[in-house]
């Protein structure tokens, strides 16, 4: 069974608990009460659900910043986390509860930040997955944006981290007339300075590439229905090497 059909059988909504629980149960017709940030100790299936419930939620709330849903955001979400046919019209109901909850988004951000405590590539390869769904339509909005940079701060990320996700994600972006959002830079997505010496760079390189396998991703519970993503990031941090060994004539 794909994640998505696992998000949709609502039983896992009771374990994982909390507003994300929530919202599962209520689309599945349940009534889940627990209102906790999350259940201690969750198992490898329960997580894969919470991240992928969480990316469907702060979708939505992230779509009601910049006030306007667009029919490109909504077939780019489709097709980057290839939903099956017959999972469509369930996972448009998740998105649908949860962009018309009074709630905010802050008890989600909240609750998946607890559960995956301590697993920053985990929590940065679902920014990564917000920043994708907030460009699928050729335009960065302020709103989402500032957005994202919330959520990143609720998910324990500095606003230096902020930067470099954002360097990431929209380095070298060009947008609608061609404009580039933000220039790309090799030393921040590797999370140095142009004064790190030869040995740092070489280090922290060793350390992305072992820490974003998607190997260890997945069992740290990202699903496999989001590895693309991850692999596109690690394609981004070889990327930024090269241009520094080129630039320094590093063996």
């Amino acid at each position: 069974m794909s994640i998505w059909g696992k998000v949709i059988g609502g039983v896992t909504g009771f374990a994982v608990g909390g507003p994300l629980g929530a919202i599962i149960g209520a689309v599945a017709g349940h009534h889940v009460v627990d209102k906790k940030k999350g259940v201690p100790r969750l198992g490898h299936e329960e997580k894969q659900v919470a991240f992928t419930t969480a990316v469907i939620v702060l979708s939505a709330k992230m779509a009601k910043a910049d006030g306007v849903v667009t029919r490109e955001e909504v077939n780019a979400f489709k097709q980057l986390f290839h939903i099956e046919p017959e999972d469509v019209a369930t996972v448009g109901s998740i998105f649908d509860e949860a962009k018309q909850s009074s709630e905010g988004f802050e008890p989600y951000a909240e609750q998946i930040a607890e559960m995956f405590r301590g697993d920053w590539h985990v929590l940065e390869e679902l920014i990564g997955a917000l920043f994708h769904i907030a460009k699928a339509d050729g335009t960065i909005h302020p709103e989402e944006v500032q957005y994202l940079k919330r959520v990143a701060l609720l998910f324990g990320f500095s606003d230096r981290d902020f930067d470099r996700l954002q360097t990431i994600y929209l380095g070298g972006w060009k947008g609608k007339g061609g404009r580039s959002v933000r220039a790309d830079d090799a030393y921040e997505i590797l999370g140095l300075t142009k004064a790190a010496k030869d040995a740092e760079i070489k280090k922290a390189y060793r350390d992305l590439v072992r820490d974003n396998h998607p190997d260890i991703l997945m069992s740290k519970g990202m699903p496999q229905e989001f590895i693309e993503l991850a692999n596109e990031k690690l394609a981004k941090i070889n990327d930024a090497y090269d241009r520094i060994k080129k630039e320094r004539g590093i063996n």
